[in-house]
């Protein structure tokens, strides 16, 4: 039986931490800043705080919602909306007369803004939409992310969001360890609420509702409090989105976007922190970094022209890793499991040693 101490495995989590920021710290001095790693791992720390987000409640909880990109949209524009300077207001905002809202907040006030926002909705949504269960709570909440999408493009609130055009000049993050910082202090609070009695009570939901309620257990309350406390994450990993694309417009958050966040939660395992943050950035890089070799229609391999290589190939080979992974990992990378100190060492005392070889094979001269 393998046993390490909390104190120490929490102790070693965080200078693994340390030397993570540390290395992105040297990387950003040594490589240029247009390099696609950085593109990779801001997007991908973006993703994983609102991947986490959606395991909370698709994973842990137990309610099939695909209403993540609606949040993340107002996420987005309530940062947007209250960070771009009044000076450049009249620019941004000009077939608008400046827009309605004259007043700025500061930036860190805007981000916990955005979360507030996103819950609040959540909160209003949820008192009818929770009542349904599977499929059409999925539904319901995928119709609402798209009412959501084209609300913000009508020009009748045009004073406030801009209508269908374009928010920009508000500030951005320029280091990849803002993003980094951000989201590991929320999916951190996030693992804390799933170890503590709240997260257990989520998890009986998702298990046995009936058994849960006959244990006492509120169900509609504990929904209702997943659902918004994802919600306000997805939130802030809309505004940190606003600030790494530097523009923001309502087309953006389509269904797709919610249908890429649910493929890297199931990727990384339903149910797993650390599954959903690894598939993240494997999400991101595979994407757009790796496989973009594919889209190039002029590659010649001794002198033979490979023509079935052309721009969108690469999108028909990320298909297919997608589908050999869910083939072969139908739980998911890590499944319900969580990358830990005692797990490492349970996987490097489960490989076999040299002696346990020699013996096997001297058996099998036997």
């Amino acid at each position: 039986m393998i046993y390490i101490n909390k104190n120490r495995n929490t102790i070693i989590s965080f200078g693994l931490l340390a030397l993570l920021f540390a290395i992105i710290a040297i990387l950003e001095q040594v490589l240029p800043r247009t390099s696609m790693l950085f593109t990779v791992l801001k997007k991908g720390a973006i993703y994983a705080l609102v991947a986490v987000s959606m395991n909370l409640l698709n994973g842990f909880t137990g309610l099939f919602s695909l209403g993540q990109a609606g949040f993340m949209l107002l996420g987005a524009y309530t940062y947007a909306i209250f960070t771009i300077p009044v000076a450049s207001r009249a620019q941004v905002y000009q077939y608008f007369d400046g827009g309605l809202i004259q007043f700025t907040i500061p930036l860190f006030a805007a981000m916990i803004l955005a979360g507030l926002v996103a819950a609040f909705i959540a909160f209003l949504i949820g008192l009818p939409v929770l009542r349904l269960k599977s499929d059409y709570l999925a539904i319901a909440t995928l119709g609402f992310a798209e009412i959501i999408r084209a609300l913000f493009q009508w020009d009748k609130l045009g004073v406030i969001t801009n209508g269908s055009n374009l928010l920009r000049r508000y500030p951005v993050f320029r280091s990849t360890l803002f993003p980094f910082a951000v989201a590991g202090i929320c999916i951190a609070m996030i693992v804390l609420l799933i170890n503590s009695t709240y997260g257990r009570a989520f998890k009986a939901i998702r298990d046995d509702e009936v058994a849960a309620e006959a244990m006492g257990i509120n169900l509609a309350h504990h929904k209702r409090m997943a659902f918004v406390i994802s919600s306000f994450f997805a939130g802030i990993s809309g505004a940190l989105l606003a600030m790494f694309q530097t523009t923001i417009q309502a087309n953006q958050f389509k269904s797709a976007m919610t249908y890429e966040i649910l493929l890297i939660v199931v990727i990384g395992g339903m149910g797993s922190v650390t599954g959903s943050c690894i598939s993240s950035f494997l999400f991101i890089a595979c994407s757009e970094w790796w496989l973009r070799f594919l889209d190039n229609s002029n590659v010649f391999v001794g002198g033979l022209h490979l023509g079935f290589m052309k721009p969108g190939f690469r999108k028909v080979v990320f298909s297919v890793i997608i589908m050999a992974i869910v083939l072969f990992y139908q739980k998911g990378i890590m499944g319900e499991n969580e990358f830990s100190l005692a797990g490492i060492i349970k996987f490097f005392k489960s490989l076999p040693k040299k002696k346990d070889k020699a013996l096997a094979k001297e058996k099998a001269g036997e």
